[in-house]
């Protein structure tokens, strides 16, 4: 695995849009603010083509651009880590035109961004053999003032932490509106775990392997397709065990139960070690006696790996930075735990 340098003071933060871009509020006045911080940090920032776009369907622009730009920061020097600049619906498009042997014979480059961005943050790790970090888009940076979740992503992407704790409480209501685009996050809801290994509940759990996972909206689409190259990373790396993260956004209960069923027998959980499971975002939702836990749990609990439900991860925030494709080390207590990454040959640590 490929692990990018990190961010060095007064390094040079890149943007794109291989989803949607920041062109409306309360999405571009957040990125302002984030660029505005970040340069009263040290920083320099670069913004791609597609930054502000909105021409697009379910994407910033068209699939050719929207590929273009990703091709333009990761093959060249103009950024030494790279943002999206949004979630959206339809990145999968853009898939056909990025280059990604490019983008594996280049110099690897962190880039954060989650939930549609899953269709690069998962493919630079199975196709590129790069580390990726599925964390916050660009805009949530924009925030007064930073939650320690978006302190943590940044501490990440710099190299200053590679072990993170839980938080207490979660979003259930954004406050962020068009006229209140840099409202911090609205944690009220008390976080609760739910462990298990296998189908036994536990109080208490520890779980490693190598993390490779996303959104599930995005991975259902990409099983089958000539992106799948999931086989051949669990060939690779099945030693190592693999830690499955997995969150959902639009995934009513049966989508859901259907789309791990998807995954399970496509092979991708052969080698599984354990599994993160996040909030989903119809978090209350039951359907015809589905609710978040029994939509997973009967499909993955023959495996009998530890399985973490409601972990800080996901459209309900705040999430802790996960560095897919690195090995990592969790151990959980009641509803507190621990996540570490082990990135031992980035550049400059």
């Amino acid at each position: 695995m490929r692990y990018p340098q990190f961010l060095t003071d007064g390094g040079r933060l890149g943007f794109i849009a291989p989803s949607f871009g920041c062109n409306i509020e309360p999405y571009k006045s957040a990125f302002d603010n984030a660029k505005r911080k970040f340069v009263d940090m040290g920083y320099s920032t670069i913004d791609g083509p597609n930054a502000y776009a909105g021409d697009g369907i379910g994407i910033s622009s068209t699939p050719q651009q929207c590929a273009d730009e990703i091709n333009l920061f990761f093959k060249n020097d103009m950024s030494d880590v790279v943002f999206s600049c949004g979630g959206g619906e339809l990145m999968c498009e853009d898939l056909p035109f990025v280059d990604f042997e490019a983008i594996k014979a280049s110099k690897p480059k962190w880039f954060m961004g989650y939930s549609d961005n899953t269709n690069l943050t998962f493919l630079l790790n199975t196709l590129c053999d790069t580390a990726s970090v599925y964390g916050p888009c660009a805009p949530t940076f924009g925030m007064e003032q930073w939650h320690q979740a978006i302190e943590d992503a940044f501490d990440l992407i710099r190299g200053n932490k590679t072990e993170f704790s839980s938080y207490g409480k979660w979003e259930r209501e954004s406050l962020k509106t068009e006229e209140n685009p840099l409202a911090p996050y609205n944690v009220t809801e008390e976080s609760v775990r739910r462990l298990y290994i296998g189908n036994k509940k536990v109080d208490s759990l520890t779980m490693s392997g190598r993390l490779l996972g996303g959104c599930l909206d995005c991975l259902n689409n990409l099983v089958g397709t000539k992106f799948d190259k999931v086989a051949k990373f669990n060939e690779k790396y099945g030693n190592d065990g693999i830690l499955w993260f997995l969150e959902s956004c639009d995934l009513n209960m049966m989508d859901l139960r259907r789309t791990v069923w998807h995954l399970e027998n496509a092979g991708w959980f052969d080698k599984c070690s354990g599994f993160i499971i996040g909030r989903p975002l119809h978090y209350d939702e039951e359907f015809m006696g589905l609710d978040r836990f029994t939509a997973v749990l009967e499909i993955i609990k023959h495996h009998n790996v530890p399985i973490m439900f409601d972990a800080d991860l996901g459209h309900l925030p705040p999430a802790i930075p996960i560095v897919s494709g690195a090995k990592a080390s969790l151990k959980a207590e009641g509803n507190e735990y621990r996540i570490s990454y082990e990135i031992k040959n980035a550049p400059n640590l």
